[in-house]
């Protein structure tokens, strides 16, 4: 049942992803910004339905994210996201579920650097997407 739930969480933020890069080229940062918040949950619900899977196992503090950078580009953190999800699912099909979990572990740290960016903008009161 775990495993299904993994399965059905990761093929919903692909989904929402692909909406959030709809919503991009369209310069409508509102839905970019839900459908990103949507992919993010449901790739935090995969990570605590694998942490159970995976109890005595520590691995994600050895997983990197790139360093943090004070520009970021929001298109290619979700094309990237988006591959790692897809790789995250191939490898879910064919049994590799630590691959999997890393997969999705790192592509949700591009999720939230995307958010985190998104919030300074507005914060401040400046547009995200260009015009």
């Amino acid at each position: 049942m775990k495993q299904e739930n993994i399965l059905k969480a990761i093929t919903s933020a692909i989904t929402h992803l692909e909406k959030s890069m709809d919503a991009l080229t369209k310069k409508d940062e509102t839905t970019v910004a839900h459908f990103i918040w949507r992919a993010a949950s449901d790739l935090e619900y995969a990570l605590f339905l694998f942490s159970l899977i995976h109890q005595d196992e520590t691995e994600s503090s050895s997983w990197k994210l790139d360093p943090y950078s004070k520009q970021i580009e929001i298109e290619p953190l979700l094309t990237s996201a988006q591959n790692l999800l897809k790789q995250a699912k191939e490898s879910f099909e064919v049994d590799d579920l630590p691959e999997a979990h890393k997969k999705t572990w790192i592509a949700q740290g591009h999720l939230l650097r995307i958010q985190e960016f998104f919030e300074k903008m507005w914060r401040k009161g400046e547009k995200t997407v260009s015009s």
